[in-house]
């Protein structure tokens, strides 16, 4: 069976449940109907109506008057075979992967030296750079592109979006290149998914971007109606985590509410009810509680004090709040492994930041755990910080009266961005338009 590619024909086949989408999408699988006297329709074609927004796959035996028949081996032999490109670019460095259904064929993280960064204004102006580096490092593994079935980038700044799975399109190029929300590296990773992908005749995605937008009406709200709340956190990494949470639980991501907390440079803090993220902190810009790199929710009336005292410009107290605050305002580095060394050291001063870092999320899971009514499945933590036994032990130690505690480290992102893609190439949900 050879790989199969977006394109195939779709429509709709009718039954007494209602209108079954449906797409062939792999030539010589056999989609077999029975209807009375009609007999069988075999691949590619379907007939019916075809609406341009269905993207679900049918695979193995449809009784049109019973429903599903039975179900071959069929679609998991097919997605074995579909071969993902993920990229993920970085400030400083592009990560990208390529696997063959679930396997991972190969990962690298393509560094690019300063000086070559220096040369662009912009974040946007090394798009064909990092593009061009891409498609020699494919070229160099050996990896055929015309091989591929879909790309798939990390999702960047651009309007707030519901999580799923994005096709990339026309309109969400132009909102990456305006970077809506602030310009950011991830802006760079819709535009190389379609770069690679459009001349090969494949699909481009993304996957729940940092704008993700799930959030409740109450927890949009300040104490002045200037200001509104804004959902920006690491919503990769959370669903992730937080379908392999309900996997575990044996039960849909849908089905369960979690707390998911993302512990890395910046931290979110998330209340995910029924699959959707409800409330959750702006872990870009620095709100929530206190981490390596951001300076975490500060009492209102100090911080005016402090910046017209010290007369700080807007980008200044960015940088202040988000980037040099936090664990590394106090200690001086950011670098968790080495704070961690320094607490088994007995260095009195990290135990005590790191112990209040524990103690802010903390804080933070409890409220959540209010958002959802103290109906909660499971406290989920992940991110580099949930590698340290001992901060995790400070947190389970607050919040396990909540509900039991799965711990899942690092981030994953990679395996995450084809988990997305493979989601939709094989019927799973359905590609969400932009």
């Amino acid at each position: 069976m050879g790989r199969s590619k977006i394109g195939a024909p779709r429509g709709t086949l009718s039954t007494r449940e209602g209108k079954l989408p449906v797409e062939c999408r792999a030539p010589g699988l056999s989609l077999r109907c029975s209807f009375g006297a009609l007999a069988s329709c075999g691949s590619p074609a379907v007939t019916g109506e075809v609406p341009k927004e269905n993207e679900a796959f049918v695979w193995g035996v449809f009784d049109l008057t019973l429903g599903v028949e039975s179900v071959s081996s069929a679609k998991e032999e097919h997605v074995s075979e579909l071969r993902v490109l993920a990229v993920n670019p970085g400030s400083t460095s592009t990560k990208i992967a390529v696997y063959e259904g679930k396997e991972e064929l190969f990962s690298v993280n393509l560094t690019h030296p300063a000086a070559q960064i220096a040369k662009y204004a912009k974040i946007m102006d090394q798009y064909e750079f990092r593009r061009d580096v891409i498609l020699e490092t494919l070229a160099e593994k050996g990896i055929d592109t015309s091989t591929l079935s879909a790309v798939v980038g990390r999702g960047g700044l651009m309007r707030p979006i519901p999580g799923g799975t994005y096709r990339v399109n026309e309109a969400m190029l132009r909102d990456l290149r305006a970077g809506l929300q602030g310009e950011h590296a991830s802006n760079l990773g819709g535009l190389i998914a379609y770069a690679v992908a459009e001349p090969l005749g494949i699909p481009a995605f993304i996957v729940d971007p940092v704008v993700v937008d799930e959030l409740e009406p109450f927890a949009r709200y300040t104490g002045r109606p200037e200001i509104k709340r804004r959902s920006i956190f690491h919503a990769l990494n959370h669903k992730a985590a937080a379908r392999k949470a309900a996997a575990e639980m044996g039960k849909k991501y849908e089905e369960v509410n979690l707390i998911v907390a993302h512990l890395g440079g910046g931290i979110s803090i998330a209340a995910h009810r029924k699959g959707k993220v409800v409330d959750v902190n702006n872990a870009l810009n620095g709100d929530g509680p206190i981490a390596p790199e951001r300076a975490g929710s500060l009492p209102a009336w100090d911080l005016v004090c402090f910046i017209l005292d010290n007369n700080y410009t807007k980008d200044q107290m960015k940088r202040m709040l988000a980037g040099k605050g936090g664990v590394v305002a106090y200690l001086g580095t950011n670098d968790m492994r080495e704070v961690e060394d320094r607490v088994k050291a007995g260095d009195k001063e990290a135990a005590e930041v790191l112990g209040t870092v524990a103690y802010t999320c903390s804080k933070e899971i409890g409220a959540r755990a209010a958002v959802l009514c103290g109906k909660v499945d499971a406290v989920v933590l992940t991110g580099g910080l949930a590698y340290d036994k001992q901060f995790v032990d400070w947190v389970k130690t607050r919040v396990k009266f909540i509900a039991p505690l799965k711990v899942y480290p690092g981030e994953n992102e990679m395996q995450s961005l084809i988990e997305g893609a493979l989601r939709v190439l094989a019927g799973e949900e359905v590609a969400q338009e932009y």
